[in-house]
This record gives C-alpha cells, structure tokens and sequence, in this order.
C-alpha cells in the first residue's frame, strides 16, 4: 500500500511538473491581425490590467492575458513591470512590518 501511494504521488509530480514545462512562442517578432507587435509599452499596459483581463478571460476565449505577438524580451519586461506596478511589488509591506 506504501509503495502504490508513492508511485501515485511520483506520478502526479511528474504530470505536475510537465504541465509546468515552458514552449517556445513560435509568434515573436510577428505581426497580428493588424500589422502590429507589441512592444515595451504594450507590455506595460497589459500588465497593468491583467486582473482584470485574467478575470475576463474566463467567461471570453477571445481574450487572452498575454500578447502572443510581441517583440520578446521587452514586452515580456514590461509585462512584469506593469504587474509589479499593479501588485506594489511588495516591498513596502515587507518594510512595514518590522
């Protein structure tokens, strides 16, 4: 019985870990649907609304999270800035405490 609850526990962390697994974004550097790649400031405003984009995009498959067409590292900096900037990046509350 301890051996069947550690393969299933073994098994899970694995499909765990592979559903994790990274792809590469085969659209970078490729124009949507109206000639255009988002850059920097792109990513900006996008990770400033992602909550409410996240939220959206449960009930609307049209609506995604994250810019497929991008320009890579600059949108992807931006994206985590705007989401810092949304989330207050923490740094003020971890002072607070002390």
């Amino acid at each position: 019985m301890k051996t069947l609850s550690l393969l299933i526990v073994l098994v899970l962390l694995v499909l765990l870990l592979a559903g994790c697994a990274a792809t590469p974004n085969t659209l970078v550097n490729t124009p949507n649907s109206a000639g255009k790649v988002a850059g920097f400031w792109q990513g900006l405003w996008h990770g400033i609304i992602s909550p409410v984009t996240f939220i959206i995009s449960l009930f609307n498959h049209n609506v995604t999270v994250f810019e497929v067409h991008n320009n890579g590292a600059w949108y992807i900096l931006g994206f985590l800035a705007g989401v810092g900037a949304f989330a207050g990046g923490g740094g003020r509350a971890a002072a607070g405490r002390r």
